[in-house]
């Protein structure tokens, strides 16, 4: 499936003495450096009706058209699954996603992932870049995840996301008893041993996390996560790094140890809890093409509420 994009632009005269490809990144946000440098060199983007090559320095004033053809940017199948669609429009997509759904195919996970059904609920995803997928959630992470529908929506969510404008909360439960909130700000990178984890080291990119408690209980802490990074594993990375790991992980938490004078109940609550206790429950961002401030927000999924009503019980 491919679609031909036609599309030109005037060059400003402020852009006097830019390079070609330079200014072509500038003037097409919307794609790749190394995409626009590909169409430059295959003739399917010129300079004021010519072909140029990349270097070539512009005057202001020419026109750049660009007619190519959309390749697909995978070859990812689609499969009806399920989607839980919390707003959609012309440009973007956001979804709660359920526990156990892996975002996007990787070894041992070719199908079954979101997108996979991404492609499905809307096909024209094959040309924008991992299917309009901007950010993640882990597998066993539930929670909003917004996608973009179109290659102008995914370049200004990708800028937003790098520039840190966008708006994200999580909530979470942690084993330990926290006396108030706080912000880690601990680089995380590779473990240097266990090359599948994630860990805090000195080599790793910056990573802050902000928390704050919403209930205090006997020896757990439901809490609310804003974050300004998004590294991966972040959120339980940084709560283990404090000792404060979440309930459920089965990377971060450690060997599962029982509450000192927990009821046989809480143990079979807190042994069988399936997954990481976290929920991204709030995303905020400006729409990529109205420039409207959107928020949305999702309850708790039912396992953690279960989970939250058997630790206040607990409690009480």
């Amino acid at each position: 499936m491919t679609d031909l994009l036609e599309k030109s632009v005037l060059v400003p005269a402020e852009m006097n003495g830019m390079r070609f490809d330079q200014a072509a990144s500038a003037l097409f946000p919307e794609f790749s450096r190394m995409r626009l440098q590909s169409w430059i060199k295959d003739g399917q983007l010129t300079l004021a009706g010519r072909t140029a090559k990349p270097k070539e320095r512009l005057l202001g004033g020419e026109n750049l058209w660009l007619r190519a053809q959309l390749e697909p940017q995978g070859e990812w199948e689609p499969e009806s699954i399920d989607l839980d669609i919390v707003y959609e429009d012309e440009h973007l997509l956001v979804i709660n996603k359920p526990a156990g759904l892996v975002v996007h195919p990787a070894a041992g996970n070719q199908t079954g992932t979101l997108l996979n059904a991404l492609l499905h609920h809307c096909p024209e995803l094959v040309n924008v870049p991992r299917a309009g997928i901007v950010h993640r959630l882990d597998k066993d992470t539930t929670g909003l995840m917004v996608v973009a529908k179109t290659l102008t929506a995914h370049s200004d969510l990708v800028a937003q996301l790098q520039a840190r404008d966008v708006k994200r909360e999580y909530e979470a439960v942690v084993i330990g008893t926290m006396t108030g909130g706080g912000r880690v700000d601990a680089p995380i990178g590779r473990h240097p041993k266990q090359r599948k984890q994630m860990a805090v080291v000195a080599t790793g990119k910056p990573a802050v996390t902000h928390y704050r408690i919403l209930t205090r209980f006997t020896r757990h802490t439901h809490i609310r996560v804003k974050l300004e990074t998004g590294r991966t594993h972040q959120i339980r990375v940084h709560m283990a790094h404090i000792n404060l790991p979440l309930v459920g992980d089965p990377t971060y938490a450690g060997r599962f140890k029982i509450p000192k004078g927990a009821s046989p109940e809480l143990v079979l609550a807190l042994k069988s809890f399936p997954r990481q206790a976290l929920h991204a429950a709030s995303l905020g961002l400006e729409h990529p093409v109205t420039g409207e401030p959107c928020e949305w927000q999702v309850p708790l999924p039912e396992d953690m509420v279960a989970l939250l009503a058997q630790l206040k019980a607990e409690t009480q």
